[in-house]
């Protein structure tokens, strides 16, 4: 079988991105290839971490775009490009269109530092989310990977993990235990199953299949 093109879009430095690289190296995500990383930012750091890695990385510009739907338009038309056929979005602090994600419909990932529905939606991402979560007084926070539609944060929930909240925890150190326990094991678990066509999408519930069972759809 061949291996689905994946693409990932980033702002920053790429921590999650570096947990899909080395879960392409070391067996964990075998049935998709990372091929590209885009960002909105020419000097971040994950243009780098790909280049060192063989990796297309390809710059996009907000700016001279000029409009949401032409940013939108010129993130689709490097994606339709290199023929990709699952986008992850790993820490790409960026508003997109309505274009983008319905192009793609079904076709794009997010990582979010939260169990959604709690925290997550315009206005909630990087330390915010954990700031909010500890303001709130939660004993329980984690990640969530799901598909990605219209609304920030709001398409079919893929997987989730939880971990405590600790008396001494502040922003930063829930930030780095959310990624560490959470992020980085979720994110390659998620691109697998959906590039070894393991994900079936029924309305707001995604099913994990078996992999006998996938087996048996792709014969039929």
């Amino acid at each position: 079988m061949l291996k689905k093109r994946i693409a990932v879009l980033v702002s920053g430095g790429g921590t999650n991105l570096q947990a899909l690289i080395d879960a392409q190296k070391d067996g964990r995500l075998t049935s998709g290839e990372i091929v590209l990383v885009i960002s909105n930012r020419s000097k971040a750091y994950a243009l780098e971490r790909a280049r060192q890695n063989g990796i297309d990385a390809v710059f996009v510009s907000k700016k001279e775009a000029g409009s949401l739907e032409g940013f939108d338009r010129a993130i689709c038309a490097v994606l339709d490009e290199y023929r990709i056929d699952l986008v992850i979005l790993a820490g790409f602090l960026t508003i997109t269109g309505e274009y983008f994600p319905v192009r793609y419909r079904d076709r794009i990932i997010n990582i979010h530092p939260a169990l959604i529905p709690a925290f997550c939606g315009k206005g909630f991402y990087g330390l915010h989310v954990h700031e909010a979560a500890l303001e709130y007084g939660v004993k329980l926070t984690g990640a969530t990977v799901h598909f990605v539609n219209e609304i920030p944060d709001g398409g079919a929930i893929i997987l989730q993990k939880a971990i405590p909240v600790l008396d001494d925890d502040t922003p930063e150190t829930l930030q780095q235990r959310v990624m560490r326990e959470c992020e980085w094991q979720l994110l390659p678990q998620a691109a697998e199953l959906f590039c070894a066509g393991r994900l079936k999408i029924e309305g707001r519930h995604v099913k994990i299949l078996p992999e006998s069972e996938h087996v048996m759809e792709e014969n039929q």
